[in-house]
C-alpha cells in the first residue's frame, strides 16, 4: 500500500506554536527563513529538515518527537 505523502499531515508545527502562543513571524525571524516558507511548513505544503525541525525543537525547549506525528496512526 502507498502512502499519498501530500495528503497526510507529517508535522505537528501548527499545533505546537499554537501550543506555545507563538507566531510563524516569530518563527521566521528566529530561523532567518521566509514567513512563507514557515507557512508551507505549517500547511505540510512541504516539509523542514530535521536539522531544522531539532532547531525548532530547541527554540521551543521541546523533544523533537513532538514535532512529528506518529507513523503508526
Amino acid at each position: 500500500m502507498q502512502i499519498n505523502m501530500n495528503k497526510k499531515a507529517i508535522n505537528r508545527l501548527k499545533v505546537i506554536l499554537a501550543e506555545h502562543s507563538k507566531t510563524n513571524k516569530w518563527l521566521a525571524e528566529k530561523l532567518n527563513k521566509n514567513e512563507t516558507t514557515i507557512s508551507r511548513w505549517c500547511t505540510n505544503e512541504v516539509q523542514p529538515s530535521l536539522e531544522t525541525l531539532i532547531e525548532i525543537s530547541e527554540l521551543l525547549n521541546i523533544d523533537v518527537k513532538e514535532l512529528i506525528n506518529s507513523t503508526l496512526d
